[in-house]
């Protein structure tokens, strides 16, 4: 019996020292100012919360064109864990060295290249971590999204044809979109993000002046912006 009462005390007393998400462990050896949470609790929420982002692009795919861009993202968190958000970008280009390099080959270089994107993505959020450096510790998330977008292409498919002219050729696409987003938190509003977003879709594609054909096209972007939740 008495082995009994005392595993009981035991477990009252384990129940009473668990850390629960509201824990905050103040150290005296630290600056008074300063608070350690435990890493599961959630110090910045996203729960409820309604964001937008600014966020300067570079584009990482297109042999023979520098692009560069901005995009604007509103986004709503209705779990803490998922989110909706939508987003717009806007694009700049021109040919590099390499598509240069290949003119001066006597050959013709083939490229596409975003003018805009406009889309909506699904969030799954599943990691929250913090990182302890410099004396100071800097929370983030690192989420996962998926969705669908509908952009508009330019491309030079008009130099394949007879007589090479050189205007560019617009067109609209559909298609799917992934993307991975880093959201480190300056405080409980502001936070910088880091994204890459992959956006895949069919495209025309001049085979000979008679000719089309359909092909799969890829656009890769990496972007770092300045976020704001309300």
């Amino acid at each position: 019996m008495m082995k009994i009462y005392f595993n009981f005390i035991l477990l009252l007393i384990s129940f009473s020292t668990l850390a629960s998400e509201s824990s905050v462990y103040d150290f005296s050896w630290l600056d008074k100012d300063k608070e350690v949470y435990v890493l599961q609790n959630r110090k910045f929420r996203k729960d409820g919360r309604l964001y937008f982002s600014v966020n300067g692009i570079k584009t990482l795919s297109g042999a023979f064109v520098d692009s560069y861009g901005a995009s604007g993202r509103v986004g709503y968190f209705f779990k803490e864990d998922w989110g909706v958000e939508f987003l717009y970008s806007k694009y700049t280009g021109e040919e590099n060295d390499t598509a240069k390099g290949v003119r001066a080959q006597s050959t013709v270089p083939f490229y596409r290249k975003m003018d805009t994107m406009m889309g909506g993505i699904i969030w799954w959020s599943p990691f929250y971590a913090k990182i302890n450096t410099f004396n100071s510790i800097f929370y983030y998330d690192w989420m996962f999204g998926l969705g669908v977008a509908q952009g508009q292409t330019q491309d030079n498919r008009n130099l394949f044809l007879p007589g090479n002219p050189s205007t560019l050729t617009t067109e609209a696409v559909t298609g799917g979109v992934w993307a991975t987003s880093m959201r480190f938190h300056l405080d409980q509003a502001w936070s910088v993000r880091l994204d890459l977003t992959g956006f895949h879709y069919n495209g025309t594609k001049q085979v000979t002046a008679a000719q089309k054909s359909t092909d799969l096209f890829s656009n890769y972007d990496f972007s770092v912006g300045l976020a704001f939740a309300f």
